[in-house]
């Protein structure tokens, strides 16, 4: 048995979606969280042996559901097809810098749907990495000629793109015959399958065929909404995709996902496109409002490596957008932690509870100052110890 550890919280969220607990003391033994309670019943009444964080939040990791590490975010095509073309080392050295920057942020899990040269596999084998976030990685499919030649080959969960993504300057058009979409999921097993899909008919044929989430979802109507409502599935709205593209539109550039700074790459504005990216951005905020009334399962999965949509810091500015959408801090942060990593099996994240494991964050302020105190964190505890990877004020070396 190990030494119990004491932290003072000034308030406390669990990730349950239950109400903020102010003065709140947790116990850790063995990596566990092994007693919640009031700071005034602190064993001992405080002392030495309690870290003392009464002037922070302490809340749950956030997971990103949607994200790809082995794809670089860059504004300039010309870096991104560099990167798409650099070496097997220069490729991992990539992904290893995405991972920094989602444990920096706070993401201690991501669902990885872009790992076709099995880079990550790579980068974990006799690196830190497994420590610093735990990743699932989505199977990759390679296609025959025939509509359903199709292998199966091994990953945590399928990730199967039935439309393109919302942004993507061609229509959504399928990109799996609907037999190749009923077949994959017939046979996926015991693994979660996340379909992307935009559009009412589409989405509704990928529910008949049996998937277990949506991403993106834009424009599917109130029918499939309800429908996934009744049938306990959940939805990753990836908002931030329209936010991007509309922030971009009025000079027909990309914005990187640094708001503050509201960064616009040059370029010639496209008539209508801004009015066009106002549509589509209201009417997925008023879909994510309708399933919040409906009580839809959704999560956050923000689409970094995406031109503009940074790994890590994009997180905030998803969460953002659920506030917009009328969702309270408390459902944000469930959303943000809880119900992804429930989804994909990550036990080591989630809600904060007694005999669960010891992971979490802190930010230093007050609630009201959440989400966005999460972009600059006073700390990280792993297993119920400090992060040896965060650093608050990282020192730059030559």
């Amino acid at each position: 048995m190990g030494k119990t550890r004491f932290l003072l919280a000034g308030s406390f969220l669990d990730g349950s979606g239950a109400a903020v607990r102010k003065g709140v003391y947790l116990a850790v033994e063995d990596e566990v969280i092994t007693a919640i309670g009031s700071a005034g019943d602190l064993p001992g009444a405080g002392g030495e042996g309690v870290a003392d964080f009464s002037h922070c939040v302490i809340l749950p990791a956030l997971v990103d559901c949607s994200v790809s590490l082995s794809r670089c975010p860059s504004l300039d095509a010309r870096v991104r097809l560099a990167a798409e073309e650099g070496s097997p080392a220069e490729k991992a050295a990539m992904v290893a810098r995405h991972v920094s920057y989602c444990h920096a942020h706070g993401v201690l899990g991501v669902a990885d749907d872009d790992d076709a040269a099995g880079l990550v596999a790579r980068c974990q084998g006799g690196t830190a990495l497994e420590e610093m976030i735990e990743i699932r990685s989505s199977a990759h499919l390679s296609r025959g000629r025939g509509d359903d030649a199709v292998d199966r080959p091994a990953g945590d969960f399928l990730k199967l793109p039935y439309t393109g993504n919302i942004e993507d300057e061609d229509p959504p058009q399928p990109r799996l015959g609907h037999g190749t979409l009923c077949d994959l999921l017939r046979r996926k097993g015991d693994r979660k399958a996340v379909v992307v899909a935009n559009g009412p008919e589409q989405v509704a044929e990928a529910l008949a065929a049996g998937c277990d989430a949506i991403e993106q979802g834009y424009g599917m109507g109130e029918a499939n909404l309800r429908r996934m409502a009744e049938m306990g599935l959940l939805w990753i709205p990836s908002v931030l995709r329209a936010k991007n593209a509309l922030d971009g539109a009025g000079s027909g550039g990309d914005v990187a996902c640094r708001f503050s700074q509201r960064y616009i790459a040059p370029g010639k504005p496209i008539p209508g496109a801004e009015a066009y990216w106002e549509k589509i951005l209201a009417g997925q905020l008023a879909q994510l409002r309708l399933a919040r009334q409906l009580g839809l399962r959704t999560a956050v999965g923000t689409g970094a490596g995406s031109a503009g949509i940074l790994h890590g810091e994009s997180m905030v500015e998803e969460m953002k957008l659920f506030g917009r959408a009328g969702y309270s801090l408390t459902e944000t942060i469930r959303c943000a932690s809880e119900n992804g990593a429930g989804f994909f099996g990550m036990e080591g994240l989630g809600a904060l509870a007694v005999g669960k494991r010891a992971t979490f964050l802190i930010a230093r302020g007050t609630v009201r100052q959440l989400p966005r105190k999460l972009s600059y964190l006073e700390g990280i505890h792993v297993a119920g110890r400090p992060s040896r990877f965060y650093r608050k004020n990282p020192v730059k070396t030559a």
